[in-house]
């Protein structure tokens, strides 16, 4: 177990108040986002917490001495073997999908009453429904994300590296490079480039492209492209469908498109963005917006560097919030769009993102929708602006300071 570990405490207190819960937990996020680091860092947490090292079984199934371990009978005898009382024990398995038919054998040590468990893999195969069915629905998910631009910072000082006293050229350079965290252990920018890019193609090779159920991978790479890059932006089955019909001349089902779209959300790649109505505080069928689980996945695949501001900043704010446990949804003000909608804990929070209002016309339309909500929930307005506005009760917060600091709504 490596000595120095960064301890990301957004996940741990998600995960804390199950750890002596026969629920199984499975933590998934996008491949390389930090699952094992995090496994490692609830061994400590738990050892902190009383639990003596003997009632710990921590099995990588990617480490050299476990990478034969293929069948569940292997991994039932390697888990006996470390078993020496009768006391409660934590399980924790790293990469489980290894194992062919691990379910059952996971299962039983479920049922078994004596164990907590917890257990980390493929996200394309872990999220597909497969694992809800085989483990009969008794399991919780801890959803990780790569690091925020708080984490990023906090990171980079545990790694003893200097922190830009400007904080929006580390800003520039997080949306450039993003929030994988062995990313920060280059120095060189081309270094970064190079490792990112090779993760990116880690992924939509491994928990991608291989998938089973995509029958047409070149149509599949050709809607996966239009999806990353056009992030942030209002789409529907329908609305993609007709563009490939169009302009593509590809003709492609619903049942086909809505698939090859529930495989790039099980990857983790994209995350979807749902409607919801401000009046009727219900979520609306249709029309959804689409985010990334790191912007590296679009800069990565694509040559031009320039930076569209609008969509970029959205998806940090988005993964921020979901991070920090709101759930999140596209608002919908009668004609008028709302960027972002939160829920926590029955109360709402209405968000605005914008680049700069400083000039009037853009003010104007992002205080609009504002001015259409009729509750007295708090509404915030999010921009890299300096100068901050004070309008109609509005909370106007510099986008790098508000994450940086790790503040919550």
């Amino acid at each position: 177990m490596q000595d120095k570990i960064y301890i990301r405490e957004y996940y741990l207190d998600k995960i804390r108040g199950f750890y002596h819960s026969d629920l199984i937990k499975v933590i998934s996020g996008i491949r390389r986002c930090g699952k094992s680091c995090f496994m490692l860092s609830v061994i400590e947490d738990l050892k902190k917490n009383g639990v003596a090292e003997e009632d710990i079984i921590y099995l990588n199934l990617d480490k050299r001495g476990f990478t034969k371990i293929k069948t569940p009978e292997a991994l039932e005898e390697t888990i006996e073997q470390r078993i020496s009382d009768d006391h409660f024990k934590y399980l924790l398995i790293d990469e489980v999908q290894n194992v062919k038919g691990f379910e059952e054998t996971i299962n039983a040590y479920r049922e078994d009453g004596n164990f907590s468990i917890f257990i980390t893999g493929s996200n394309s195969y872990l999220l597909s429904g497969e694992l809800a069915t085989k483990l009969t629905g008794r399991y919780i998910e801890i959803e990780m994300f790569t690091l925020n631009f708080h984490e990023y910072l906090e990171m980079k000082q545990f790694l003893g590296k200097a922190v830009k006293p400007n904080l929006t050229e580390e800003f520039t350079e997080y949306i450039r490079f993003g929030g994988f965290p062995k990313t920060l252990e280059f120095d060189q920018l081309e270094d970064k480039d190079t490792y990112v890019s090779g993760v990116i193609s880690q992924i939509l090779d491994k928990d991608v492209r291989q998938h089973r159920k995509i029958r047409n991978r070149a149509v599949f790479d050709r809607v996966m492209t239009y999806i990353i890059n056009n992030f942030g932006a209002t789409t529907s089955l329908s609305s993609i469908a007709d563009y490939f019909r169009n302009e593509e001349r590809i003709n492609i089902l619903p049942e086909t498109l809505n698939n090859y779209l529930n495989i790039l959300e099980n990857a983790k790649i994209i995350y979807k963005c749902p409607r919801f109505d401000v009046k009727s505080k219900k979520s609306l069928r249709g029309e959804q917006k689409y985010y990334l689980a790191d912007l590296n996945i679009y800069f990565s695949r694509n040559v031009d560097a320039r930076i569209n501001y609008g969509p970029v900043l959205e998806n940090i704010v988005y993964t921020y919030l979901c991070a920090k446990g709101y759930k999140v949804s596209v608002g919908r003000i009668g004609a008028l769009e709302c960027d972002f909608i939160t829920r926590i804990n029955d109360e709402y929070r209405y968000i605005q993102v914008a680049m700069t209002i400083m000039d009037e016309r853009t003010e104007n339309r992002e205080y609009m929708p504002f001015t259409k909500i009729r509750d007295n929930y708090p509404k915030y307005l999010l921009t890299i602006d300096t100068l901050l506005q004070k309008r109609d009760g509005v909370i106007h917060k510099n986008i790098i300071d508000f994450i940086a600091k790790d503040e919550n709504l």
